[in-house]
């Protein structure tokens, strides 16, 4: 009998210790945690969303899109973004890159492929595409590009939406990041933002 008063005493215990850890730490630690997000960083804690000139959300800060028709045709009139090999393209649900080493037959050619393409689509010398331009990230999700693949693409932007190159040249040098805390990476361009100030402009 006295085994069993102990048992049953251990029991309880243990059940309130479990009651109290789930309140604490499941309930109140990520009620915490979400508070000091949504008071501190909103933008990011909610996902670092961008939204158009009509307020609509057209996708995150942090991760690319494609700017294509239907049919996977880049879009002329729009800054393109670097290859993806998540899924079939910039899913979120599938961030991976291709995996393949730089001798790999398929990477090679797909590079090669690619050059091709982008200097024929941008009326350029192969020999002047950057590598971000015909390599996927290692997400497949990258959100940005090399100034210089943006400035390459500026002549074939102008052109498609009729506007001065000198205008879309001093749009691309206005959003051009500076790598973080000044040292840290290179300075970048996020597609998505640029189209849309793009968008934003006459034309």
């Amino acid at each position: 009998m006295a085994s069993t008063r102990t048992a049953v005493r251990t029991y309880g215990v243990a059940a309130r210790a479990l009651l109290l850890f789930i309140v604490v730490l499941g309930i109140g630690y990520t009620a915490a945690i979400t508070g000091i997000g949504q008071l501190a960083l909103p933008a990011q804690a909610n996902g670092s969303l961008v939204t158009n000139q009509d307020g609509d959300t057209v996708g995150s800060s942090l991760i690319g899109q494609s700017f294509a028709d239907a049919d996977g045709n880049p879009l002329p009139e729009y800054f393109q973004p670097r290859p993806s090999a998540a899924g079939d393209g910039y899913d979120a649900g599938a961030s991976s890159g291709s995996n393949y080493g730089p001798e790999n037959a398929d990477l090679i050619a797909a590079i090669e492929d690619r050059r091709t393409q982008i200097a024929e689509f941008n009326g350029v010398s192969p020999e002047e595409i950057p590598a971000d331009a015909v390599t996927a990230s290692a997400s497949g999700l990258d959100p940005h590009i090399s100034p210089a693949y943006a400035l390459l693409q500026v002549d074939r932007v102008a052109e498609a939406r009729g506007i001065p190159v000198d205008e879309v040249r001093t749009l691309v040098e206005g959003n051009i990041q500076s790598p973080d805390l000044g040292y840290l990476g290179d300075p970048t361009v996020n597609v998505l933002q640029l189209n849309l100030a793009l968008d934003a402009t006459r034309g």
